[in-house]
């Protein structure tokens, strides 16, 4: 077959696809479509986990994940303390509108990177991409513990004001609990997630109206002009402007995870179709509802100094209380954000433990052949998710030292998947601009994806170097944002590991592309 051939839309029969689909030891359940074996065989690998995901289910995951209205109620300290209402509305929308998509292989970044980089650059930036993938991913599951945290905390203390739950060793140790359990679900009821995905998504989009409603009915509003024209300096950075980009936090948490579906793509049938509409789908649908919640949310604060200079990290328990009157009210809906921010950290797990696993598959860390290793029966990648465990532990130790944790805990996220995304897109649109052909493909931006990816760089360019940025200039030691030193300790770690062996034992994903022929 042709390159032209495959161009046009035609494909290997599953009986043209060679015998690395023949075994017997690869399970019915584990090749997909034809369009599936057409895929891997073109990647050299072999298909090791089961392919349980449909469109609505892998919907339900990336809606889920990025629980983008959860996180608007959840998350907008941050982007309320600097910017304001206004500026945290007027940057959602912006990052929603700028949000960028990820390709639909489980190596998802580090892969686009092995194909389209230049070929002088394509291993090492591809290593050094995976890593910082990784750390994206890992370090969300911690955040997501720790918002979990912080919503149980902000419940305990409406029904008992003087609990002494605040201490850091306290917060810490119910964190260390959040995500064992979340980690306990991605191993003993890995197979039923699919099922669950479709469940929760369902929750996801009744929730949203519970909240809806609650707000519009029975909250005292603020005026518009005070919603949308009101910016708020909360770290005297001397303009609205900075300081809004500074609140990018907020936002940024809201959409991050748009590739979340890719890491998953190996476990979807009819990958290279589904996912890019899914995607598509999820991130839109996602952002009309975060929008439409943070909106309705910035209208019930009547007073922005109160909610930010709360005790709480999580005004929504206080605006819930307000609203209500009632303790038992503000408990229900708190639980409801409970349990809906549970699942959304589960397949946050799921997605960073197949990010890992497709990355250790290309022996991109050290014990690669222990990392990649799939028990047989189980059909996921235990190991992974192990690693995922540990680093996420060492992680949430930060919390022992500060109670700022979680910004800088949400900031290397932020920073290290926004700087995988940036180098996958420069490297798509190098490639534009040099007029090489693009990969065979059956989704396409066509004409607009040149200017659709000098938007997304110029938009990932502020937001990595804001990521970095502490709440409010010339910070104690203790109140720095510590992503910087994260991120770095990590990239030269990665770096110093290609020189002295990953250099020698790392595949790229390029060197693995077989050619129709």
């Amino acid at each position: 077959m042709s390159f032209d051939q495959e161009k046009s839309g035609d494909r290997l029969s599953v009986d043209e696809v060679p015998a690395l689909y023949d075994n017997q030891d690869v399970a019915a359940n584990k090749r997909g479509t034809a369009e599936d074996q057409h895929d891997m065989y073109r990647l050299g690998k072999k298909p090791e986990l089961r392919r349980n995901f449909r469109f609505i289910s892998i919907v339900g995951f990336m809606m889920i994940l990025q629980a983008t209205w959860e996180s608007a109620l959840l998350s907008n300290w941050y982007g309320l303390y600097n910017g304001g209402t206004a500026g945290c509305i007027w940057a959602t929308i912006g990052t929603w509108i700028c949000n960028a998509v990820a390709n639909r292989t489980t190596g998802g970044q580090y892969h686009w990177v092995s194909e389209f980089a230049p070929a002088s650059v394509q291993k090492p930036l591809s290593y050094i991409v995976g890593w910082m993938c990784c750390l994206g991913w890992v370090s969300g599951v911690p955040a997501c513990g720790q918002m979990l945290y912080s919503l149980l905390e902000g419940m305990i203390l409406i029904t008992n004001p003087n609990a002494n739950i605040e201490q850091l060793w306290q917060a810490t140790l119910i964190l260390f609990m959040w995500v064992l359990l979340i980690v306990a679900f991605n191993i003993f009821l890995a197979q039923q997630l699919p099922l669950a995905e479709g469940i929760i998504l369902v929750i996801h989009v009744f929730g949203f109206f519970a909240f809806l409603i609650l707000f519009w009915v029975m909250a005292d509003h603020a005026s518009a002009h005070d919603v949308f024209l009101q910016f708020y300096d909360g770290g005297e950075w001397g303009s609205n402007g900075l300081s809004t980009l500074v609140g990018l936090t907020t936002p940024l948490w809201c959409f991050i995870g748009p590739d979340a579906g890719a890491h998953m793509s190996e476990e979807l049938n009819d990958a290279s179709l589904v996912l890019p509409r899914a995607m598509m789908y999820a991130t839109f649908f996602n952002g009309i509802l975060g929008i439409i919640m943070l909106i309705t949310f910035c209208f019930c604060i009547t007073d922005i100094n109160v909610i930010v200079n709360s005790s709480s990290d999580t005004p929504v328990i206080d605006v819930l209380y307000n609203v209500t009157g009632s303790q038992g009210g503000t408990i229900v809906m708190g639980c409801l954000l409970l349990v809906l921010l549970y699942f959304s950290s589960v397949t946050t797990v799921a997605s960073a433990s197949r990010q890992c696993w497709a990355f250790a598959r290309d022996k991109g860390f050290p014990f690669s052949s222990w990392i990649e290793f799939v028990r047989p029966g189980w059909d996921i990648p235990i190991n992974a998710i192990l690693v995922v465990l540990g680093v996420s532990l060492v992680l949430s130790a930060i919390n022992f030292g500060s109670d700022v944790a979680l910004n800088a805990i949400l900031s290397v996220s932020n920073a290290a998947l926004i700087f995988s995304y940036l180098c996958s897109i420069t490297c798509l649109r190098i490639k534009r601009l040099r007029g090489e052909p693009l990969l065979p493909r059956r989704w396409s931006l066509g004409w607009w994806g040149g200017p659709i990816n000098d938007v997304a760089i110029g938009f990932l360019l502020i937001s990595f170097v804001f990521s970095f940025f502490p709440i409010y200039p010339m910070p104690a030691l203790v109140d720095m944002n510590w992503a910087i030193l994260i991120f770095g300790v990590v990239f030269f770690v990665a770096g110093g590991h290609y020189l002295i062996r990953g250099r020698k034992v790392y595949v790229p994903p390029v060197s693995l592309i077989k050619k129709d022929s």
